[in-house]
């Protein structure tokens, strides 16, 4: 049986948490949480949950940590002029084969939400290079109950934003390759690589672009 994949989330690294918060609310009406902390990277994020995904707000709140590292290096590059996309997340239930044939190592992870819980998962592709996650999605497998996924976070927007309706991302003809031909709801734009444009689907229908 083939792997199970879909969009689990996308990452925007921002520069302030709570001002990126401030405006997904004001201009889309999209209402987040608090996330948590990870110590290695010193950084730490904010959740907009969606369901079955959500939208990551990535921000270094400890840049001498940051500062000492790929991860937190890379998203204070990439925020230096504001805010900007950075990754893509797949979640994929045979992660283990997916980096076997990828060559990529599977690490463990994990960030202690505000509320005491240990949030843990396994991801494929992302600690070791973080400019390859800016260009290509990286994989996720989460070791926690369902109703634990961020996603599933309880929350009340002022849009009924039902999830991911579709992603845009540059492409230089690796990316079909690189997620072995899934058939996910991603369109692909010449140009620049990586990702490039958001949209949510909403209850009633409609749209919202990010």
């Amino acid at each position: 049986m083939a792997a199970a994949r879909s969009i689990d989330h996308v990452v925007l690294a921002v520069r302030d948490l709570g001002a990126a918060a401030e405006r997904l609310l004001a201009e889309h009406g999209l209402a987040s949480v608090a996330g948590g902390r990870h110590l290695a990277w010193g950084t730490a994020n904010r959740i907009v949950p969606l369901g079955d995904d959500y939208v990551e707000l990535l921000a270094v709140v400890d840049p001498d940590v940051g500062g000492r590292n790929p991860v937190g290096r890379f998203v204070q590059e990439l925020t230096a002029d504001g805010d900007r996309w950075f990754a893509v997340c797949i979640a994929d239930d045979d992660l283990d084969a997916t980096a076997s044939r990828l060559g990529l190592a599977v690490v463990t992870g994990e960030r202690e939400r505000p509320d005491g819980t240990i949030v843990q998962w396994r991801s494929a592709g992302f600690e070791d290079d973080p400019e390859r996650v800016s260009r290509l999605p990286f994989f996720i497998e989460w070791d926690v109950p369902p109703e634990l996924h961020p996603g599933r976070t309880s929350i009340e927007h002022r849009v009924a934003a039902t999830g991911i309706a579709w992603i845009e991302m540059g492409d230089d003809g690796h990316l079909t390759d690189w997620l072995g031909g899934d058939d996910l709801p991603i369109r692909v734009a010449g140009g620049s690589l990586g990702l490039r444009a958001v949209s949510l689907s909403t209850a009633d229908g409609g749209r919202i672009d990010l």
